[in-house]
């Protein structure tokens, strides 16, 4: 096994038998499709996203830690949030 940059390790290809390697695969799969599932069923989680890529490009903090998490921790963002999928609902 190689140590990566940062002393983090990289992968041990000889550490799991094909079988475990084939039902992690598949594990992966489905969650992958979960994933994908759950995403297109939570319009606000688009409203989430899109509003914070939006904000960060025009305002170009300098810090985009320190946004994200005033951006994420805004009180009033489940407002914000709740008031644009009423908006949209009533434009369909």
């Amino acid at each position: 096994m190689a140590t990566l940059q940062g002393g983090l390790l990289g992968p041990d290809p000889g550490a799991l038998s094909p079988a475990q390697q084939e039902q992690l695969r598949n594990f992966k799969i489905q969650t992958r499709i979960a994933n994908e599932k759950y995403l297109r069923t939570h319009k606000e989680i688009e409203l989430l996203i899109s509003g914070f890529f939006r904000e960060m490009f025009l305002k170009r903090p300098d810090s985009i830690q320190e946004f994200s998490a005033d951006y994420f921790t805004d009180p009033r963002l489940p407002n914000k949030i709740h008031m644009q999928l009423i908006k949209e609902k009533k434009a369909a």
